[in-house]
Parts: C-alpha cells; structure tokens; sequence
C-alpha cells in the first residue's frame, strides 16, 4: 500500500496518550495530589516528551474532570468534588448495569470462569491490604461483562467518568468497608451463570453504589482554588 503523507502519525498519537495515562494514573494514586499545581516544565523533564503531548493530555484530562486550568495561570489536579463525583458514580453505575444486561445472554463458561479468578484476586488483595492489586481486580472482574456487551458506547462512557471515581475507590478499597463488594461480585456471578440478567444487572448496579458512603466526605478539607 501506499505510504500516508503525514508521517509520525502514531509516534505522536502513542506520545499522547502515554502522557495522559501517565498523568491520570498518578492522580487517581494520589502521587499528584488534589490541588496541586502542575507546571509543562516539571512534567516534560518526569515524562521525557515534548510540551505538545503534555497539553493534549492535560486537555483530556480537563475533559474528564481531574484537572482544571485557568489559560496563562495555572493547571491544578481538581479537589475532590462529592457532587462531580457523585454525579460519574451514578453514570458508572449506570453503565455497568447495562453491560451486565446486554451481557448475560452471551456469557461463556470461559467468560464466567474469568469472573471468579478475578473475584478471588480481588479478595486475596484485601487479606494483603493492597489497595492496588484490588483496584487492579475489580477492574477485571467487571472488564468482562463490558467486553461481552460489545458495546462500544458503554466503554466510551466508563472511560469518561472512572479515572473520578477511582479516587474515592482508593478509599475504600483501603478499608475494611470495601470487603462487601467480594460478596456481591459472587452474586453477580451467580446471577450471571443463572441467566437471571435482570436481577444481576440489578446486583451490578447495587455494587456501585456502594461508594454513597465515602461521598460526602471527599468534600471535606479540600485545597481552595489558586486566586
């Protein structure tokens, strides 16, 4: 075939979203905390690339609502909003109730099986403590009623508004409260493996909203906005 004109192409569009992965995950961990200044300088020199990539990953994450700039000011990581986030919880919760609906009647063995080794990862990482690892299978374990789903407007919109949400799952996942979401990803899978794709949609949907607990308190004691 023959050779596109415009080349770089990739590099750059790989460049980018580097940045941004890079940039998001570093917030949602708390490494760049809520209201601090993030300066094109210091993460040109921590990424290794350009300006141009920074600020088109600093635009989406704007997008997504963990940053926010005022042009020729500043850029901060966005205090911790019960009401923003409140409102992504309720569109993820959404969302992955509809995954599971659309997915339970093509549910494979296979896609079942990855369901419990994912749940059961996700309980090992709670009898260590690690919120990561926790993060990291939960994740999982709901990957693959969204993959089943094949609906690509599910994932657009999950990718939109989780970076928010895994700031307060943090939280949770580093306490004991977060320890029921094992049990309710087991009926999610027994609903699943039944068939039953009302009741495990509606199973799904009670999971995410077991976050309500820790909303009002990401409000509290957040850095005020640089005059």
């Amino acid at each position: 075939m023959p050779v596109p004109e415009r080349e770089g192409l990739v590099a750059k569009s790989l460049l980018r979203d580097a940045a941004y992965r890079a940039i998001r995950d570093a917030i949602v961990d708390g490494t760049l905390a809520p209201g601090e200044r993030l300066n094109d300088v210091d993460l040109v020199s921590w990424l290794g690339v350009s300006r141009t990539p920074i600020r088109e990953a600093l635009s989406r994450l704007e997008q997504a609502g963990l940053v926010h700039s005022k042009p020729g000011r500043f850029t901060i990581v966005t205090p911790l909003s019960a009401r923003e986030t409140r409102a992504a919880q309720s569109v993820a919760a959404a969302m992955h109730e509809l995954a599971v609906r659309e997915a339970v009647p093509v549910l494979s063995e296979d896609e079942l099986d990855a369901m419990r080794a994912a749940n059961e990862r996700f309980a090992s990482a709670f009898r260590r403590n690690d919120a990561e690892a926790a993060l990291a299978a939960d994740d999982q374990f709901h990957e693959v009623a969204v993959a089943a789903s094949a609906n690509p407007a599910i994932r657009s919109v999950l990718e939109q508004v989780t970076p928010v949400l895994r700031r307060v799952e943090r939280l949770r996942f580093s306490s004991l409260s977060g320890r029921a979401s094992v049990r309710l990803h087991d009926e999610i899978i027994e609903l699943c493996a039944a068939g039953d794709a009302d009741r495990a949609a509606l199973a799904a949907l009670v999971n995410w909203q077991t976050l309500e607990p820790l909303l009002d308190a990401a409000d509290e004691e957040q850095p005020r906005e640089p005059g």
